[in-house]
């Protein structure tokens, strides 16, 4: 079975694999970047009590469904991690000897000591669905030297790259669900087991991370059959699916929307059919990113700093250059992305807009902007008019300027409940994020109502908490109000929903 399939998965199982290989603000001076590797950690199983050293296994466990034969089914099983590589920086001293430094500059330009990593792939032969396997792979260890030189070319020290070798055991295997979907041919669990069976000790903590495997999920892909989702399982696969067992590894559908085929084992939890935003332009390397606040964040280091976060590491020095060479109009584009969530996805057969993952060059402007106006303004949604749009509540339309009565009901506080039987003027009908509606207010009988409408202080509540009242009708008199939880200044977001990086 090609792999070739894989690779729009790859796009964001990368965003996984990389998850803490560089924190902001990317330099290693920095606090943050002197404890990576936050996910996916298998740790070796000799490791001592002072080197903190992760659990060496994960498992996780797949349903799937034949979708010919069922002897004709199977999967392929794909490991991907990285391996650290320790890099280090040597003076050459005028006897020709090598003294080991944090730093060295080399023509104008800083090369630091830091710790690497270098990306792995294993692959099992394509199995059926009621083979077993259980294999033990080798990532060789080594040592790579790299010459550093002046302008004129006189030597003036090197770069040492070690690793540590590694030792992997995969354990996959297949078992019918008893009784389940007999009328299909059956559903079959499917475990995968990893382990990390390093066999020297480790006694502190650099030992431990560098004979571990870093980011560490597994991509599989069916053949014959189709994978069911764990996370919202048809339900005739309900009670089959509750029965599957998962350890320091989510399964989820990958790939396209409606797609089956894949299914991406990550060691944080993400939900079905994951994807890059499309308005990303790069890695972060925080796969629960909002790329505009971090590309503001890497705006704001001075020289300096960007000078030693580009002598990191040449993944630091991309994101530093790409934050530089950004323009006005590519900035905009991470602002947030206007989507209808209502409307229809993408057709999965449709070829990609871009280039890649990630890539917004051939994307069309109109989904990324929507001209002067910001995307949290309710002026940039011609179907939103908070001051006309009008909801029925117990079949009587209400819209500004309406009188209702409030009876607080949702989640009520004690501070709600001093709205109790109080009467409001409708001052908006609003939409949030997913479509739901919400009541702008102010109390008729508040001295300040008028003031607080002017700055467009009001209090939100759902139409099932109202009462609609004829005009003219008398108010409440002497029953004070109180500022409750739901009061805000301005608006609820659009009928939109701002989108970023998975």
């Amino acid at each position: 079975m090609s792999t070739a399939g894989l690779d729009p998965v790859r796009a964001v199982a990368d965003a996984v694999l990389y998850e803490g290989y560089l924190l902001y603000p990317y330099r290693a001076s920095s606090h943050k970047n002197r404890s990576r590797w936050q996910f996916g950690v298998l740790g070796p199983p000799n490791a001592g009590p002072a080197s903190f050293g992760e659990e060496p296994g994960m498992t996780t466990q797949v349903l799937l469904a034949p979708t010919g034969a069922p002897g004709d089914a199977g999967l392929t099983v794909h490991l991907r991690f990285l391996q650290l590589q320790v890099r280090e920086v040597q003076r050459l001293e005028r006897d020709g000897g090598h003294t080991p430094v944090d730093s060295l500059t080399v023509n104008g330009t800083s090369v630091l000591t830091w710790d690497e990593a270098v990306e792995h792939e294993l692959a099992l032969p394509v199995m059926r669905l009621t083979d077993t396997v259980d294999e033990v792979r080798e990532v060789a260890g080594g040592e790579d030297t790299e010459r550093l030189t002046d302008a004129d070319g006189t030597p003036v020290g090197r770069v040492v790259r070690r690793r540590s070798p590694l030792t992997v055991r995969i354990r996959a295997h297949g078992e019918p669900c008893a009784g389940a979907g007999a009328q299909d041919g059956g559903y079959t669990r499917f475990t995968v087991s990893v382990t990390n069976e390093h066999a020297g000790h480790a006694g502190d903590k650099e030992a431990a991370i560098r004979s571990s495997l870093i980011g560490t999920h597994l991509l599989l892909r069916a053949r014959n059959a189709d994978f069911v989702s764990l996370l919202d399982p048809p339900p005739e696969a309900a009670a089959a699916a509750a029965g599957c067992r998962q350890h320091r590894c989510w399964p989820v559908l990958a790939g396209p929307p409606g797609s089956a085929d894949t299914v991406l084992g990550a060691p944080i939890i993400l939900y079905d059919h994951p994807e890059i935003a499309q308005a990303s332009p790069g890695d972060l390397f925080d796969s629960t990113e909002i790329d505009e606040i971090l590309t503001l964040r890497v705006m704001t280091m001075t020289e300096d700093e960007k000078a030693e976060a580009r002598a990191t590491d040449p993944r630091a020095r991309e994101v530093i250059d790409r934050c530089d060479a950004m323009t006005p109009a590519e900035l905009q584009r991470l602002h947030g992305l206007l989507r209808d969530p209502h409307a229809p996805g993408p057709d999965p057969a449709a070829p990609p807009a871009g280039e890649g993952a990630g890539d917004v060059r051939d994307l069309p402007e109109a989904d990324f902007t929507t001209g002067d106006a910001p995307w949290w303004d309710p002026a940039a949604d011609a179907a939103v008019r908070p001051g006309s749009d009008a909801v029925v509540i117990d079949g009587v339309s209400v819209a500004k300027g309406s009188l209702v009565r409030v009876h607080p009901a949702r989640r009520a506080d004690a501070q709600d409940l001093f709205f109790a039987g109080q009467v409001a003027r409708v001052t908006a009908v609003l939409s949030d994020v997913d479509g739901g509606v919400h009541v702008a207010l102010v109390l008729v009988d508040d001295p300040a109502a008028d003031l607080h409408d002017w700055y467009g202080r009001y209090f939100y509540f759902a139409p099932d908490e109202l009462e609609p009242l004829p005009a003219g009708t008398e108010t409440d008199a002497g029953s004070g109000t109180r500022t409750g939880t739901r009061t805000g200044t301005g608006t609820p977001t659009p009928q939109h929903r701002e989108e970023s990086r998975s």
